[in-house]
């Protein structure tokens, strides 16, 4: 039986084709789109159309990532608009605007999902996408809680689909380059990494209730999370900071980052203790309800150890750079960042410093470039079964866990020990904070 393929390629690009005047040569761009590899093709949607949206122009309009975008979603109808006019110039073709999440889920054309919704939809947005049959790229973190880091993995397995986090880096040649050498024992037995976060945020609005915007689904905004009225300046952005309904903190929102990076170069996954020194220290008076300066400490087998250095509104630069990882060994250390890695010997010489030309943001909110596209084009290619996820979730998911003992040890003022084989916490005030409180029947379930 001739594939549609096999049917195309001979009616269109053969003398059949010829014959009607119809070439490839003479197709609109849209069109030639339409027909050639329309089997291998992907129809996407993307819910969330806040500041990590311009980093998926490119890795959606290449040619050879072969997908249709038939949908842009927010809770906010000034995002959907904007959304549409700044994909115009790298997309010939209107995808259709959608308020609520659910209703892309359940067309059964989508494919795939881009989960770039606040912090609390990701897990609970990503199962429902999963249980619909769609594969899911969801932007850290990947889960709110400790509770839904489990559920995503579970969901990933039970309903067979391809699931990657953002954390980029994986997909960064350079520090693929650098990890390689350090498992290859290019500084000897690595032993601890220091991963950074540095910025100089400013002050943030006190909350004071206020009228819904205009064009807001305030209710949708909030979705799994229990009901409040609303506050000013809390949809956009600053839900980061406005106490835990809706964010993970500066440990989600940036060090999950470099933390995955430290825990790829040292080869640890659960550690087996953690502890943290955080407080809010700027703007004493302003509406950061959260510690806006940590230092993180997470203690492994074998005496490995990893730090996490986060300093949201201090942009003292301790490291040589806005944010990064620094891993030392026996014999040598190496410092990466997102355009390049610094390798010394024991002495600190310089033996290696790669340029590398990379040209992915840093601390600039949104992000994006040639690593995310690289990332969702790797995510891509392990749909279609031609490579394999650089962030699996299941490992993701451990760089994550790391995140959430943070918040908890800062939450109840304490370390914990954990154990190293599950990641469980041995600590009742800890585990209170496995999970959290939902709205009622927005419960994630598989």
């Amino acid at each position: 039986m001739t594939t549609r393929r096999n049917f195309i390629t001979k009616t269109v690009l053969g003398s059949a084709a010829m014959a009607v005047g119809t070439t490839a040569m003479s197709m609109s761009a849209s069109s030639y789109r339409r027909i050639i590899g329309a089997n291998d093709r992907l129809n996407v949607a993307i819910a969330g159309l806040g500041r990590r949206l311009g980093a998926y122009y490119e890795p959606i309009a290449k040619k050879e990532s072969n997908v249709h975008l038939m949908y842009l979603c927010d809770v906010m109808e000034s995002q959907r608009t904007k959304a549409l006019e700044s994909f115009s110039p790298y997309i010939d073709y209107k995808p259709k605007l959608e308020n609520d999440i659910r209703k892309v889920i359940d067309d059964p054309k989508v494919d795939v999902l881009f989960n770039a919704t606040p912090d609390h939809w990701h897990t609970p947005g990503s199962i429902l996408a999963m249980k619909a049959g769609k594969n899911v790229y969801v932007e850290k973190p990947c889960s709110h809680n400790l509770h839904e880091n489990e559920l995503l993995v579970k969901a990933a397995k039970q309903y067979n689909k391809v699931v990657q986090m953002g954390n980029q880096q994986r997909s960064s040649d350079h520090t693929i380059e650098i990890i390689k050498g350090i498992h290859n024992g290019i500084i000897g037995t690595p032993y601890k990494a220091v991963a950074f976060y540095t910025n100089h945020r400013g002050e943030v609005p006190t909350q004071k209730k206020t009228p819904i915007p205009q064009g807001l689904d305030w209710d949708l905004f909030q979705g799994p999370a229990p009901r409040r009225e609303y506050t000013e300046e809390t949809w956009n952005y600053n839900w980061h900071w406005y106490g835990w309904d809706y964010g993970t903190a500066e440990a989600g929102n940036n060090g999950t980052h470099e933390l995955d990076v430290a825990r790829w170069a040292l080869q640890v996954d659960f550690p087996q203790y953690a502890e943290v020194e955080a407080a809010k220290r700027h703007f004493s008076g302003d509406g950061w309800e959260m510690y806006d300066t940590m230092q993180a400490t997470f203690r492994f087998k074998d005496h490995k150890i990893i730090q996490w250095d986060g300093k949201s509104r201090n942009g003292y630069d301790t490291y040589g750079g806005g944010r990064g990882t620094i891993i030392y060994g026996s014999e040598g250390a190496v410092f990466v960042d997102r355009g390049k890695y610094i390798l010394t010997d024991r002495s600190g010489k310089i033996v290696k410093n790669s340029q590398a030309t990379s040209q992915e943001a840093g601390n600039v909110l949104g992000g994006g470039g040639d690593m995310t596209t690289a990332h969702v084009l790797n995510f891509f290619d392990t749909i279609r079964g031609k490579a394999k996820l650089n962030a699996p979730i299941d490992d993701a998911s451990i760089s994550m866990a790391m995140v959430h003992y943070a918040n908890i040890a800062y939450r109840i003022g304490k370390g914990f020990d954990i154990d190293s084989e599950n990641g469980i916490i041995y600590d009742r005030d800890a585990m209170k904070l496995w999970s959290r409180t939902y709205e009622n029947g927005w419960e994630p379930k598989l």
